[in-house]
């Protein structure tokens, strides 16, 4: 049987491409790395993470082809390319990574719209949420920053491969005229085509036209071009999901541990909201005590954990809210970087991983916990691999980018879970998330008893 094998370089962008297929009935996982593969036989779509954004490009190259190498012993003969919404990362190297181990014959057809997300692309430029690329908050982003709203330029900054573009003009005129453009643009010798989408029926004529021309063909996109793709390629729908409306406010029991380690004004306003709501809990973190791994920081992952513990003896809330940036003050982690000697980055990866930690310790001490949530992407990395899960089974979304699915394996197998990046979604998303995650959970309990 034919699977489908993406690779995305960060599992934030795994779980986003995955719940778009989920959505459509496709059975799909994500994975931290190739282990568990040959014993999953339930998945038609395979995702590997590679963890690969914000490391230089020859590494990330690497990666990428081991990972392809992997998803191909396991079945797969249809492949894509997972990107992220804002084209950060080293899209062009891994790019290449992925079609130097395809047949010559392979084209890659790239797609960086999500319009669900107000993600679009037109005249070749990225717009997020009415505002070019290169204005966002992205283009100061502390590992990935992103200059430029040129997606085309962009990309043949990134490669050597010869780069064409499809215009909106040409989708708009018709299946016959994109059809004949992409003929024309592979004639030319193109080995990356770039297409305008504005609209998910945009992706849709693509997809269509694309998979009629029987090409050997590798996706690059957020997701939506990728699930349009699987469609037409005949991938098959099965389970539906499961319907947690008829799951009534008193039969939702246990606590969701709501885990904040972005320090995003997103996250920050998402955070206030939720604490607002009746029966909820929130446990300020000493983030300046996590920069580095010492006596100090345990001794916080400590106090943190006794104090969620004891909330939780004591009372059922309907959510228990571990923040690091919410009502502290922010810290300069490049300040404390250089005070501390560490390198860069360090004091991000040792804040999220006590995290990772207190949320363990908290897990391991009560059986009150039907649920995590957990927001920015590094956040739920950390804390997914400190509970040893191989993976997630991906289920739906809450909103775009706020993914629900199931753990795999680990300390907390079959725990629901939400993953959000910190700059996704309005104020009321966090209340929203916790909500569905009590339902998701309660719902599984009532099926399995």
């Amino acid at each position: 049987m034919s699977k489908l094998g993406i690779v995305a370089d960060d599992l934030t962008g795994a779980t986003t491409a995955g719940v778009l297929l989920a959505r459509s009935n496709i059975p799909v996982a994500a994975y931290f790395d190739s282990d568990n593969l040959s014993k999953d036989k339930e998945q038609e779509a395979f995702i590997l993470t590679t963890d690969s954004r914000s490391i230089k490009k020859e590494e990330a190259k690497a990666r990428v082809q081991q990972a392809v190498i992997q998803l191909k012993e396991n079945g797969a003969t249809y492949l894509a390319k997972r990107i992220d919404t804002t084209l950060r990362g080293n899209i062009g190297a891994e790019v290449e990574a992925m079609l130097e181990m395809m047949d010559d014959d392979a084209i890659g057809i790239m797609v960086p719209a999500m319009p669900q997300s107000k993600r679009i692309l037109v005249g070749g430029y990225s717009i997020i949420d009415n505002i070019p690329l290169s204005q966002t908050p992205v283009a100061k982003d502390v590992r990935t920053p992103v200059e430029e709203s040129h997606c085309p330029t962009l990309i043949k900054n990134q490669t050597d491969y010869p780069v064409e573009t499809i215009s909106l003009n040409t989708i708009l005129a018709g299946k016959a005229s994109l059809e004949k453009r992409l003929q024309k643009v592979r004639e030319s010798g193109a080995k990356i085509v770039i297409a305008d989408a504005v609209s998910l029926e945009h992706i849709d004529v693509i997809a269509q036209v694309v998979s009629g021309l029987k090409w050997n063909v590798l996706m690059i996109d957020p997701g939506p071009f990728t699930e349009r793709m699987a469609y037409y390629n005949g991938f098959t729908m099965k389970e539906e999901a499961l319907n947690t409306s008829a799951v009534s406010t008193e039969q939702q029991k246990g606590t969701v541990l709501a885990v904040a380690g972005s320090a995003s004004s997103v996250t920050k306003e998402q955070i206030h909201h939720l604490a607002k709501q009746e029966n909820v809990i929130q446990i300020p973190v000493a983030a300046k005590d996590l920069v580095c791994s010492n006596e100090t920081s345990s001794k916080e992952i400590r106090r943190v954990i006794d104090v969620a513990v004891n909330h939780l003896k004591d009372t059922s809330p309907q959510a228990l809210i571990i923040e690091t940036s919410v009502t502290n003050e922010r810290v300069d982690l490049k300040a404390e970087e250089r005070r501390n000697g560490l390198s860069l980055g360090d004091a991000a990866d040792n804040i999220n991983k006590a995290l990772g930690e207190i949320t363990k310790g908290i897990l391991l001490q009560t059986s009150k916990v039907k649920g995590i949530y957990m927001t920015g992407g590094d956040t739920m990395v950390h804390i997914l691999k400190t509970l040893e899960a191989v993976g997630i089974k991906l289920l739906d979304y809450v909103i775009p980018q706020a993914d629900l699915g199931i753990v795999i394996g680990g300390h907390s197998d079959g725990l629901v879970v939400v993953g959000k990046g910190g700059l996704t979604g309005s104020v009321q998303t966090a209340a929203d998330i916790v909500e569905r995650i009590c339902k998701e959970a309660s719902v599984r309990e009532l099926i399995e008893n």
